[in-house]
């Protein structure tokens, strides 16, 4: 099916406070917005929010807010429940707008969530608006460094077609969640964007998060610690990425095998340039390492073996049931739900309906069949 939109008109150019005060104006007076951002994660050591982009039915925006001191004329906008945010992927937004700027969030329609829901396989913004608009978007722009100033016409061209098509897209996922029974469904993975924030980090040490530290000795992850302390000060010092310093797996391989010479550095797959620029800052940290002491590892807490029977049981249901409705096994029952019913075991609908307040529409129609998957058994009702 596809859908007619509003034509291409040129996008409005958001810089100023007198414009970015107009625009909040206008945006306060719509019922719905379709939102996004762009940052430079790809390009810095600590990642920002480089664009914000508007559109309503009418108009495309883009927000600079590098060249802003002040973005606090959005905030009600974002809060305001009358209005609904439509994004595609909230999460990675609302985060940045979060971190970067305190807003808050009420009412958000992400139409990846719904595409998820309806159980559609490709649920990239590409995807969908080639299917349903046929149109076609270069996702090679997503790299894109979009701290760089100007910003040159195929990234705005790029960054406007990200919310354009938005509205006419939610409002045919609505249409298809309805036909099929699932908006309540869709709507409390919503509800649940609004309230991301950040807060449940990985408490870990930056060594402990990296693949195949767990085959490293003591010392050998002691000396891994100190690789990433020092990676860490030097990326942050070029105001550049973890990854475009220095990549994990070569880390790794420091750790392992503790070299001494460039010649052992080139050994583990450094590149010449590399040893140039950090190959004494890496040596000075296996040595320091190899006679610091020993690091002890923080670690993800063992759960009990009750709670990990029951969190199988459920991953087990959980996919069952999603094969039934041609859904992605986290459709059914989120992880958050997940974790806090095996850890919780309630033992009735009421003590369940406690865990999922939020999640009303789960829990009435697969209340009952959590309960058994995680062996209560239910008494039976009369005929």
């Amino acid at each position: 099916m596809m859908l007619m939109t509003l034509p291409l008109t040129e996008p409005v150019w958001v810089d100023t406070s007198s414009a970015l005060a107009r625009l909040a104006d206008l945006l306060s007076r719509q019922t719905r917005i379709a939102v996004d951002t762009e940052a430079n994660s790809l390009h810095a050591y600590r990642e920002r929010v480089c664009l914000i982009q508007f559109s309503t039915t009418e108009t495309d925006y883009l927000i600079d807010p590098l060249a802003l001191d002040d973005l606090t004329y959005l905030a009600p906008i974002f809060a305001d429940p009358k209005i609904e945010k439509i994004f595609h992927a909230a999460e990675y937004d609302v985060l940045g707008l979060h971190r970067d700027f305190d807003f808050t969030f009420a009412n958000i329609f992400d139409t990846m969530m719904a595409a998820r829901t309806l159980g559609i396989k490709q649920v990239g913004l590409g995807s969908l608006l080639a299917v349903k608009f046929g149109v076609d978007v270069d996702k090679h722009n997503q790299k894109a460094d979009w701290g760089q100033r100007p910003l040159p016409p195929s990234l705005v061209d790029y960054a406007r077609l990200d919310t354009h098509y938005l509205i006419p897209l939610r409002e045919l996922l609505e249409a298809e969640l309805r036909k099929k029974g699932r908006w309540d469904l869709a709507y409390e993975d919503f509800s649940r964007c609004c309230f991301i924030n950040g807060t449940h980090r990985d408490a870990r040490g930056r060594w402990e998060r990296i693949s195949g530290q767990q085959e490293l000795d003591p010392r050998q992850q002691t000396v891994l610690n100190e690789l990433c302390i020092a990676r860490e000060k030097l990326a942050e010092r070029l105001n550049r990425p973890l990854f475009k310093v220095i990549g994990d797996h070569l880390l790794l391989e420091a750790a392992k095998t503790l070299p001494q010479t460039y010649e052992d550095l080139a050994a583990i797959g450094m590149t010449e340039r590399q040893i140039q620029r950090f190959g004494r800052l890496v040596l000075e940290s296996v040595r320091h390492g190899s006679g610091a002491p020993l690091v002890e590892p923080i670690g993800m807490a063992r759960l009990p073996n009750p709670v990990v029977d029951r969190m199988h049981r459920l991953k087990n249901w959980r996919k069952k049931k999603a094969e039934t409705l041609e859904v992605e096994s986290d459709v059914i029952l989120p992880r958050l739900y997940l974790h806090m019913i095996a850890e919780q075991n309630p033992r009735s609908l009421e003590a369940l309906a406690k865990i999922m307040e939020e999640a009303p529409w789960r829990l009435g129609h697969f209340g009952e069949e959590i309960l058994k998957a995680i062996g209560v058994k239910l008494e039976s009702r009369p005929a």
